[in-house]
């Protein structure tokens, strides 16, 4: 079970597609969110995101709920298998690699990336998690449901998978041409090796 440290609050501030007023936000997690902030400005000026995610946007749209459900469910039970074509098939997107990039680059500071579309499902991730819809979440819930500009800061928790204290910062996406959002990004922020870094 994850331990949390802190408070969650939906924040949103202005800088490029991610504009919007700012709000206060706990002293503990403002690192995480510039942080996370700063990585998601340089993610977005690569055209790979904004491509991946409209075109899968397409694809979902034509999804029933129990069809989602289903991909879940086919997701969950790879992640215990050797055979698993669905999330290799993700992985090996050039959405999914860049993210790897992304997170290697980061030294350590960021324990995950993951990419979501208009129906919470995963566009792009850097690893293999836990399961593949994401729309009965905070992380795409607080963002894309609450329009552009919006940020979602969570708790800080521990998590058994990397050992880490983890806060999860997460977008909405903007399509800069319509100013809809299409999506969402999340950061996994290991809180510790962040502090470490900037002191």
């Amino acid at each position: 079970m994850k331990k949390s440290r802190n408070i969650a609050i939906v924040a949103a501030f202005a800088c490029g597609l991610l504009a919007g007023p700012a709000m206060a936000l706990d002293p503990h997690l403002v690192p995480a969110r510039d942080f996370a902030s700063a990585s998601v400005e340089r993610l977005l000026k690569d055209p790979v995101i904004l491509r991946a995610i409209k075109m899968h946007n397409v694809r979902s749209a034509r999804l029933s709920r129990s069809e989602i459900e289903s991909l879940d469910i086919q997701w969950r039970l790879e992640t215990g298998s050797r055979n698993r074509p669905m999330i290799d098939a993700v992985l090996q997107s050039e959405l999914s690699k860049c993210l790897m990039r992304l997170r290697q680059a980061a030294g350590g500071r960021v324990t995950e990336i993951l990419v979501m579309d208009s129906r919470g499902m995963i566009v792009g991730v850097d690893h293999a998690n836990s399961d593949y819809w994401q729309g009965d979440e905070e992380k795409w819930r607080k963002t894309f449901l609450a329009g552009p500009g919006s940020v979602f800061v969570d708790d800080v928790e521990h998590d058994p998978s990397t050992d880490a204290f983890q806060s999860e910062v997460s977008f909405a996406v903007t399509d800069p041409d319509s100013g809809e959002v299409i999506g969402s990004i999340t950061f996994g922020i290991d809180i510790d090796r962040l502090a470490s870094n900037e002191t």
